[in-house]
């Protein structure tokens, strides 16, 4: 339906589009005139249907209180008989009277003209009443009038009370017929406004059939000769046998067609090849390109242009810039460029970021394009540099040395000092203080080592090193582990608890990798932890989940410890470099690179995911997922390669 109703609409947009101007004018004027006209007709008619119902209503009064005077007495005396005599007379003399009708104080209708005859009643007669309102009888002789539409016309219903000395005795309703003469006029001014309507419009047609033969087709060979002039056809000519103003603009326009035919064609084709020149350029190079004129018109636009401002389902040239840049750009740059169409500035140069539609981070150049002789401004080119790249690895590169130079400074200031102060003061200080002043330089170069040590693992898995992948034992790796840390775990008075499953199958990944995974967690968990608590190791099989993608049976590894815990406002930061809890209670040391070691290693090389679940005061687990080995995945595993371990050694 919805095809069908744009059919038919651009059926008659291209009829109208058709026509001259100044048939479209004469059209809208005679619709005008028409309307006009309508209105004036339904006006007049409206005026005389009201004047009619009006005399209606006061001749019905007048003649309803005229009947009832000479009625009500007769009625008084029961006398029907000349009731009916009397009523029959007037009704006969009179073709305004559509009925009579009387009925006594209860309502009953006793006698009428001409729907009943009381001299006539039988068995089979059908009681007949007119229904008034309650308090109808208290009205003082005042006539009731309303009107009804009939097939004839509008009848006025006239109610008027039968009352003899204030006693009331019933009703006498009559219909009045429609005044015919105002039914005449209302009609004729009908029809007479129909007939002009129709003039009207029977002239605008004779009018416009005179305008095509005489006015319309001249214009349109014009208008086609135009057009082919426009396209580039300087042969056309129009052959029009015409006089007056129509043949003075043919014979000129002909003479136009001939001197540009006589054009020199060598000029032209200098002309073309140069822009061909220019858009072949402009479209091969790797910035965005948009050249405009001084309307901010659209003249040039290459498709790096395109692709960065989201423009390529959607033709720019011709269209206004600033209506087809993102909001945050146009918002920066519009008035820069109006100043440099008026001349007040001859470039200017942004840095913006687009949210939409490709998120990135551009560079906007905007230049001006002078004439020849360098007189007049001809346009502003818009250089599009797409700077994502380069900002994200500045924020990066700017960032990681901001984190380390601020972990190193801290341990090689207490190691400057210290040293100083033994090598000053060396001689006056005891044998325990000079022990103390060197087991603190010891400690804070251990620091700094930790500190290399971590920045270099980081950088080395970050590197695109491919780790080789097999079947791992995940007791033995739990148990060198805590083999490694019992000493520093009895040291603090925290109890070490291994938790392994009986008959636990190997798994998927790199020992060494995961080891240095058991390693941070356990560090960490022994470092925030206090004496007297507890830190846990557990190891065991999951069912495989029968809706899951992944429909390998996998072992569940948690780390668990009754430490200070972690805030949930610092559970999403944890895993970022050089986040540390104890940032914010001052009192525990560390790289804060351990966990986001962690996350590479389990996510970017072993395909899972780290989950914590914390509570402060009450302790930590961390805990992943590793699939189960399986003898035929062996050929399926990556082997590192030689390049990714090069590239590893060389960037340690």
């Amino acid at each position: 339906m919805l095809v069908i109703f744009q059919t038919i609409r651009q059926a008659i947009a291209n009829w109208w589009s058709e026509f001259t101007l100044q048939t479209k004018l004469l059209a809208a004027a005679t619709l005008v005139v028409s309307l006009v006209m309508s209105g004036l007709t339904f006006w007049a008619v409206n005026t005389i249907q009201q004047d009619a119902r009006l005399n209606d209503t006061r001749f019905g009064s007048d003649l309803g209180l005229l009947l009832a005077a000479n009625v009500a007495p007769l009625v008084a005396e029961n006398n029907l008989t000349e009731v009916a005599q009397f009523s029959r007379r007037f009704y006969g003399s009179t073709s305004s009277v559509r009925y009579m009708l009387y009925a006594d104080d209860t309502g009953k209708i006793f006698f009428g003209i001409p729907f009943l005859n009381p001299e006539v009643e039988t068995s089979l007669s059908i009681e007949r009443r007119i229904k008034l309102p309650a308090n109808y009888a208290s009205h003082g002789g005042k006539p009731m009038v309303r009107q009804h539409m009939s097939p004839g016309g509008i009848v006025t219903d006239v109610f008027v009370p039968l009352v003899v000395d204030k006693k009331y005795f019933g009703v006498l309703a009559i219909g009045i017929n429609p005044n015919p003469t105002a039914v005449i006029s209302s009609n004729f001014t009908r029809d007479v406004t129909i007939a002009v309507f129709i003039s009207i419009w029977v002239m605008v047609i004779l009018g416009g059939v005179i305008n095509a033969l005489t006015i319309t087709k001249p214009i349109k060979e014009l208008l086609g000769g135009v057009k082919q002039i426009a396209a580039g056809n300087f042969k056309q000519r129009i052959d029009l046998p015409l006089g007056g103003e129509l043949g003075e603009l043919i014979f000129s326009f002909n003479e136009m067609a001939e001197r540009l035919e006589s054009y020199e064609e060598q000029n032209i084709e200098e002309l073309t090849a140069e822009k061909a020149k220019l858009e072949t350029l402009v479209s091969t190079i790797a910035d965005g390109a948009v050249l405009i004129d001084n309307n901010m018109q659209v003249i040039l636009v290459n498709p790096t242009a395109k692709n960065i401002f989201g423009w390529d389902t959607c033709d720019v040239v011709g269209s206004n810039v600033l209506h087809k840049l993102p909001s945050k750009v146009q918002t920066e740059i519009t008035r820069p460029l109006y100043e440099m169409a008026s001349g007040e500035c001859e470039s200017a140069e942004f840095r913006i970021h687009l949210n939409e539609p490709n998120n990135k981070t551009v560079r906007i150049l905007l230049t001006t394009v002078l004439n020849l002789q360098r007189e007049s401004i001809k346009g502003i080119a818009i250089t599009i540099q797409d700077i994502t790249r380069e900002v994200e690895l500045n924020e990066a590169k700017s960032q990681f040395i901001s984190n380390v130079s601020h972990e190193l400074r801290t341990p090689l200031f207490n190691i400057k000092s210290f040293i100083e102060t033994l090598h000053e003061y060396g001689e006056d200080l005891g044998v325990e203080e000079r022990r103390e002043f060197l087991e603190t330089v010891n400690h804070e170069t251990d620091r700094l080592t930790r500190l290399v040590n971590d920045v270099l693992d980081l950088s080395k898995l970050e590197s695109g090193r491919s780790y080789s992948l097999q079947g791992v034992d995940l007791g033995q790796a739990i148990e060198q582990t805590l083999r490694t840390y019992q000493l520093n775990a009895k040291d603090k008075g925290i109890e070490l608890i291994q938790d392994i499953a009986p008959e636990l199958p190997p798994v998927i990944g790199n020992y060494d990798l995961l080891l240095q995974v058991l390693a941070n967690l356990v560090g960490n968990a022994l470092k925030f932890t206090k004496a007297g608590g507890k830190v846990a190791l557990r190891a065991y099989q999951l069912a495989a989940k029968p809706n899951s993608s992944n429909k390998k049976s996998q072992v569940r590894v948690e780390i668990s410890d009754t430490g200070i815990g972690i805030g949930s406002e610092d559970q999403q930061a944890i895993f970022a470099r050089f986040f540390r809890v104890e940032n914010r209670v001052h009192t525990l040391e560390g790289t804060g690179l351990g966990l986001s070691i962690v996350r590479n290693i389990i996510e970017e090389k072993h395909h899972s995911k780290v989950h914590l679940v914390s509570e402060v005061g009450i302790g930590t687990t961390f805990w992943f997922d590793l699939d189960v080995f399986d003898e035929e995945d062996i050929s399926k595993l990556p082997e590192e390669t030689d390049n990714a371990a090069e590239q590893s050694g060389v960037n340690k």
